[in-house]
């Protein structure tokens, strides 16, 4: 009998400021979670002109994720809003410079955040 997989599972938690809107992320950025994702970040777009996603917890992210995080940033650009990326891991940093997604998400910022080193 074949076990039953263990759902991956994406925590998404909102803090606001006067300034930004900073979305809080734990865990893994895939095609199981990019949904829940999307439909968390999606309507803050409308709400705050600047959006942080910070992803110190997130611990994979695969193609799905990188389409998600890539519709996310033209979506906030429709609306006149701003997505920022904060606290990438190693993995990340060289997911984004890999796919040069880096310095297109990088705008008005050091590149070197979404590079690796």
């Amino acid at each position: 009998m074949a076990a039953n997989p263990i759902p991956t599972q994406l925590d998404v938690k909102t803090e606001r400021t006067p300034t930004q809107t900073t979305v809080h992320c734990a865990g893994k950025v895939t095609s199981d979670t990019a949904q829940s994702l999307k439909t968390a970040v999606k309507p803050l777009f409308s709400e705050s002109k600047v959006v942080v996603l910070d992803l110190t917890n997130v611990s994979y992210m695969d193609s799905s994720g990188l389409g998600t995080i890539v519709g996310l940033y033209i979506s906030a650009r429709a609306a006149g809003s701003q997505l920022r990326l904060i606290n990438l891991n190693q993995r990340l940093k060289e997911l984004f410079s890999i796919t040069r997604l880096g310095q297109v998400m990088a705008e008005g910022r050091d590149p070197n955040e979404l590079r690796a080193p």
